[in-house]
């Protein structure tokens, strides 16, 4: 078999995608409960009471899809077993199979927590690119139980798209040459970042497949869609310079994304998630013992587009409070009601440490400050103490704000985490 890349391309990509993450670690966790059975997590997220998030491959092959009600999941499979959410392990499997791939390559960069890149192109030591791809499968597999997927290409994109392309357990190579055989054919919707309200306007266009796509005039895409047209055109030819990108140095900011279950447009529902990023990325910011002076928001629809808004304070803030509140104001300030909502995130930026940072306070707050501290270190040391989901601020509860403080059996019922994605950029 040809495993060679297109001639003249220096870049080995791999991608690695864990085959249904959440899933897979329950039943690596507990196999004789959940390995080879039907299984979903679900659960109760910014109000989708209910909600199927991920389910087992057993699950899938009899109807079950991710955004499906619980009772419509169990309608296809009524022997469907339920699963609450555990983001604690969640981290533990991840930062496993992260380990095992960065033995290979210090260039490997976390998308998210079930997925990643890795430039192996200095890695020959280790042998061809296949066979790198099969040692990290096999060690992911042996130590971990888990299933993944690994897309080989000669650059992020076409990679991504190959581990999309066979699931589970599956090592597929993706040339830029084999872009006509494979994926011309195909519609624009099936090109990794093209959605459906995208690819309805280009059929307007006459432009039905992603070999069209890959032919049309750059000019008139970029005079379509701008900017975006023209990053179509090149992705349809499979051509994408991205550099793999891995954290080599304290970052400069701490930020967390969510993709959503289904797509949000009432204020009160991205409100609920703009909470729950400001209260997961300012309690990471003082585990650093830093505050931050910039607040950044992400906004993406469901067409792929996204914008980000920021604002700069006039006195630097660890507070989850203040954090929210700004990311309200921008959101209201750039975003329409009723408009789709597919991802949101916040960055906080400016950091600086807390230690040498004055904070200025005036007649107003300098008692109520020290009460805020105390406040903010005994909810930390429980949550270091309890996990996570042992602490939730009343806004986090929807129809129960009643209790604030929760049973640590209930740990990954609340809504401190997003079920489809957790993207830590720290």
């Amino acid at each position: 078999m040809d495993v060679s890349l297109d001639a003249g391309k220096r870049r080995i990509i791999l991608h690695i995608d864990m085959n249904a993450f959440y899933c897979s670690v329950h039943a690596a966790e507990e196999p004789s409960l959940y390995r080879g059975k039907p299984t979903a997590v679900a659960g109760s997220v910014e109000l989708r009471k209910g909600i199927v998030v991920t389910s087992s491959y057993e699950a899938r092959a009899r109807g079950v899809r991710t955004g499906m009600t619980v009772r419509q999941a169990r309608s296809c499979c009524p022997e469907l077993l339920i699963i609450s959410p555990d983001f604690d392990i969640y981290r533990k499997y991840s930062r496993g199979f992260m380990r095992i791939a960065g033995s290979f390559t210090p260039l490997v960069e976390a998308v998210s927590i079930d997925e990643c890149f890795l430039d192996i192109t200095g890695s020959s030591q280790f042998g061809t690119p296949v066979e790198i791809a099969e040692t990290i499968a096999r060690r992911v597999k042996e130590e971990l139980s888990l299933p993944c997927s690994i897309g080989i290409a000669p650059n992020k994109l076409l990679a991504k798209m190959a581990s999309d392309m066979r699931k589970p357990n599956a090592i597929t190579i993706l040339r830029r040459r084999d872009m006509p055989a494979l994926l011309w054919g195909k519609p624009c919707q099936a090109l990794y970042g093209v959605g459906a309200r995208t690819a309805d306007k280009l059929l307007k266009l006459n432009i039905r497949t992603i070999g069209e796509l890959a032919a049309a005039d750059e000019k008139m895409l970029i005079d379509r869609f701008g900017v975006y047209g023209s990053w179509m055109k090149n992705a349809a030819n499979g051509i994408d310079y991205a550099p793999v990108e891995p954290l080599h140095e304290a970052p400069k900011s701490i930020g967390h994304t969510t993709t959503l279950p289904a797509d949000l447009t009432e204020r009160d529902q991205y409100r609920r998630v703009l909470l729950n990023l400001a209260d997961q990325t300012t309690r990471r910011l003082r585990r650093q013992r830093m505050v931050c002076q910039t607040v950044q928001i992400t906004i993406r629809d469901p067409d792929m587009r996204t914008i980000t808004r920021s604002f700069t304070l006039p006195v630097p803030t660890e507070a989850a409070n203040d954090v929210y509140e700004l990311a309200c104001k921008l959101m209201d300030s750039h975003w329409k009601e009723g408009k789709p909502v597919r991802l949101l995130g916040i960055t906080l930026q400016s950091l600086s440490p807390k230690q040498d940072t004055p904070l200025q306070l005036d007649l107003f707050t300098y008692e109520e400050e020290p009460k805020k501290q105390r406040l903010m270190t005994a909810m930390d040391a429980l949550r270091d103490k309890f996990g996570e989901g042992a602490v939730l601020t009343a806004g986090m509860l929807g129809d129960d704000p009643s209790t604030l403080i929760r049973n640590k059996k209930l740990r990954g019922t609340s809504l401190q985490k997003d079920f489809l994605r957790e993207s830590p950029d720290d």
